[in-house]
């Protein structure tokens, strides 16, 4: 494994064996899940999604919020170098490309209607993530 933010490679049969089928689906093939689906799209505890292929760093709670499209939003990465982005001319449209830059795996795409203070929404399959929760975050009284 190189280290976070350094290319993650592995030939499509190692991705299948380690990934469920619909994180494979997701993560290998660019498919999306059902909205309204996914485990975390009504996620609101604090802590950090991961990649799921990869295990790296990818947006924090704070950043998420619901935008009503059934998917997991967030207006921004924990870092720049987290993702990439390409165009992505499927389906009749043009839209932007979410992609892990560590193991390049499918997570979602970016609108240009999120809210403050980005404006950007990366709305993201919950397949494409892991969850952890933040421990260290008392519960209020």
């Amino acid at each position: 494994m190189n280290g976070e933010y350094g290319k993650f490679r592995k030939s499509e049969q190692e991705w299948k064996e380690e990934l469920a089928p619909e994180q494979f689906r997701v993560l290998r093939q660019g498919g999306t899940e059902r909205p309204f689906s996914g485990a975390y799209y009504r996620n609101e505890a604090p802590g950090l999604y991961r990649c799921a292929g990869c295990g790296q760093p990818l947006f924090g709670s704070g950043t998420k919020y619901d935008s009503g499209t059934g998917w997991p939003s967030f207006y921004e990465p924990v870092g720049a170098a987290a993702v990439e982005l390409d165009e992505d001319r499927t389906m009749d449209m043009v839209r932007t490309e979410v992609r892990c830059s560590r193991c390049d795996g499918h997570l979602g795409h970016r609108f240009d209607d999120g809210p403050d203070p980005t404006g950007l929404r990366y709305c993201i399959n919950s397949a494409a993530l892991r969850f952890e929760p933040d421990t260290d975050r008392s519960e209020p009284s």
